[in-house]
């Protein structure tokens, strides 16, 4: 289900943001009272949205809209998307404004949503298929402690750049996990059995942009 805010997302209290950590992390939110304790069923795709600044114009081509904000108020705008919400953010993607110069231009046709749709119904498919013996069926319900495990663990050659990272301090631990589950759709888009080195880096590569 689709709730659109029409807002940007550092427009938000942070203390509203930070809210959402739990569902993100658990899938489920608790509710304590006095005499009431209750969880809730509460899976959810997050799609959040920022602009680089407070007005909106940092990076942008057209030289008549340049971007007036100091860089402390825009290290103080996105930082109200905390460090630990961002990091159960698996997709950031950094998408620059688009020069009037380039808006006649044709480039490739886009795939249509019929097109999409099949392409992620044969990946889960995929993904279903191989975890059919499993308490899943989604890559992203697989716990950590699974993607891990000896048995299912993928070869040090292929994870040998998160395992840098992770040791550089640049990836938490949860990051990893999350970078594993990525890689493993990358994988199940391609319909290839498990991610190589390469789904691995772009799944990493995915993750690096953005908030944080």
């Amino acid at each position: 289900m689709y709730f659109p805010l029409g807002a940007e997302a550092p427009e938000f209290p942070r203390s509203v943001l930070d809210a959402l950590r739990q569902p993100l992390e658990s899938g489920s939110i608790e509710i304590h009272r006095a005499r009431l304790r209750t969880a809730l069923p509460a899976a959810v795709q997050l799609v959040l949205a920022a602009n680089p600044c407070p007005c909106g114009n940092a990076g942008s081509p057209d030289t008549e809209s340049e971007c007036r904000c100091s860089p402390s108020t825009r290290i103080r705008y996105l930082g109200r998307i905390s460090g630990p919400l961002a990091d159960r953010i698996d997709l950031r993607l950094t998408v620059n404004r688009v020069s009037s110069v380039l808006l006649g231009e044709v480039g490739a046709p886009a795939p249509t949503s019929a097109a999409l749709r099949a392409r992620i119904r044969a990946a889960r498919e995929h993904a279903a298929a191989r975890l059919q013996h499993t308490a899943w069926r989604l890559n992203s319900e697989l716990p950590g402690a699974w993607l891990r495990a000896p048995g299912n663990r993928l070869p040090r050659a292929d994870t040998v750049v998160l395992d840098r990272a992770l040791a550089r301090g640049s990836l938490t631990l949860r990051g990893y996990d999350r970078v594993l589950r990525v890689a493993w759709t990358i994988a199940d888009l391609a319909g290839r059995d498990r991610p190589s080195r390469e789904e691995i880096a772009r799944a990493l590569v995915l993750r690096g942009g953005g908030f944080a």
